[in-house]
């Protein structure tokens, strides 16, 4: 029988990478990904009352034919606004498509959370997301052990490897909590911790067997993050990100900086890098033009996969809109976070 242990290195080195990442889909830009980070971000906007985004992710195209693609669409908007709080009422939409099976996921989102101020400098929020998940796949593209003659496989070959589903759908419920800091109008430190499928949904293409649980594990995700004024040019925002689900983890730090171009904060370049634990080095470039945010980033892996992506892991981009309504004279919450414009 001869061999390719090159595609077994590459196989054995994928695993390694799922040791290190989290099962669920997830986003190098976690911080431009608020909804699906954390379900107390909904409404949780700062400096403004409303916002869109959509954020798309393209890994490991570099080694195989049909790449990992991402995608997200989210909104959501702060309602019901008083002196002490406010509502967030959102939305969000995950599509991912993986490998030649093209092993799909869909998850359909709708996500509520509250936002209590507890004094003139911080903030506690609290918030739960409810949803409709779909993955299905095409094992016409996909080959099995039994299927290879020695030298090849060969798809016409039968197999017995059969599944009972190539279509299941369920239920998923996340929450989560923030607390803010906000002592000044220079200085803002929000921390955050959720709690993915609480209901812990079966997912599984097979029927259910004794002894197998085929439940999804719960999902821990904690985050913290800053933004300081430095002065009329400079902002500076430090992040990281934890995630733990079953065995496998995802740990991402690092900062990014926004340049005031413009003077007035309505033209910003955005530069930062970050790193995630025994897998990459992700920099990042962007700019802000007035209510809108377009941020890329590039995964360069430096696990034992780079010897066989030369490095090409993933590229990542987001862009954000987001803005005030002019019957609430603006964001009734301004100066919580540092800001190039007057006025916010």
């Amino acid at each position: 029988m001869k061999i390719n242990f090159k595609i077994i290195s590459v196989i054995s080195a994928l695993g390694i990478v799922s040791l290190v990442n989290a099962q669920d889909l997830h986003f190098s830009q976690f911080m431009n990904s608020p909804l699906s980070t954390n379900p107390a971000n909904t409404g949780f906007i700062p400096d403004g009352d409303y916002r869109i985004g959509m954020n798309y992710r393209n890994q490991w195209s570099s080694i195989m034919s049909v790449p990992y693609k991402t995608m997200s669409l989210f909104g959501d908007v702060q309602v019901m606004q008083s002196e002490n709080g406010w509502l967030g009422l959102g939305g969000l939409i995950l599509h991912d498509v993986a490998g030649s099976g093209n092993l799909t996921s869909t998850k359909i989102y709708g996500s509520v959370a509250y936002h209590q101020t507890l004094n003139l400098a911080s903030l506690l929020s609290l918030g739960f997301n409810i949803g409709w998940a779909n993955k299905q796949i095409n094992v016409s593209n996909l080959k099995f052990p039994d299927q290879f003659d020695g030298h090849f496989f060969d798809n016409h070959l039968p197999t017995s490897v059969l599944l009972d589903y190539n279509n299941i759908n369920y239920l998923d419920i996340q929450a989560g909590m923030n607390y803010a800091y906000f002592p000044n109008e220079n200085t803002y430190v929000n921390a955050g911790f959720s709690t993915f499928h609480i209901n812990r949904p079966r997912e599984s293409f097979f029927n259910p067997q004794p002894g197998i649980d085929n439940r999804i594990p719960l999902r821990h995700t904690a985050f913290l993050n800053g933004s300081f004024k430095l002065n009329d040019q400079w902002i500076v925002n430090p992040n990281t990100y934890f995630s733990l689900q079953a065995k496998s983890y995802e740990w991402v730090v690092g900062a990014n900086a926004h340049y005031n171009l413009s003077g007035d904060g309505e033209k910003t370049l955005i530069g930062g890098l970050y790193y995630r634990t025994k897998d990459a080095v992700i920099p990042m470039i962007g700019i802000g033009l007035k209510d809108y945010t377009f941020t890329f980033t590039y995964d360069a892996t430096i696990s034992t996969l780079k010897d066989y992506n030369n490095t090409r892991g993933a590229f990542e981009f987001s862009l954000i809109k987001q803005g005030t309504f002019t019957k609430f004279n603006g964001n009734r919450h301004d100066g919580m976070c540092p800001s190039f414009r007057s006025g916010y």
